[in-house]
């Protein structure tokens, strides 16, 4: 006797459960995004580089680029001054006859951050 009515609400159930237009997702209201006054943006909203980056993130991110390769071009150019006083006291030590190892040394150490520098004045690394 129990078993016809546990069936029937069983069949009930299932039929609630599978008719397309009773689920629960179906009936919920879709949200409304929330709207901006006229020719108002969200700052920073829509306005990305091609790596998804905002556009004020990557001026400060150039910024803050800048300001090190000013920070190294002038460590370097100090370095730059004293090795070349360096260079200068090493050839005013030596004669026609005596050329050092030490100015050769000194001499492509020059070279070579001279090179970086003009390298990073062109805003390379």
């Amino acid at each position: 006797m129990h078993r016809p009515i546990s069936l029937a609400v069983l069949l009930v159930v299932l039929l609630l459960f599978l008719q397309p237009g009773l689920t629960a997702q179906q009936d919920a209201p879709t949200p409304n995004p929330p709207q901006l006054p006229q020719g108002q943006t969200i700052p920073g909203a829509g306005d990305h580089d091609d790596n998804g980056i905002p556009s004020d993130m990557r001026k400060a991110m150039e910024k803050k680029a800048n300001q090190q390769r000013q920070a190294e071009l002038k460590r370097d150019t100090d370095k730059l001054l004293k090795l070349s006083q360096e260079l200068k006291a090493y050839v005013d030590k030596s004669n026609e006859n005596i050329l050092s190892l030490d100015v050769i040394k000194k001499a492509d150490e020059i070279e070579k951050l001279a090179h970086s520098v003009k390298t990073k004045m062109r805003g390379g690394n």
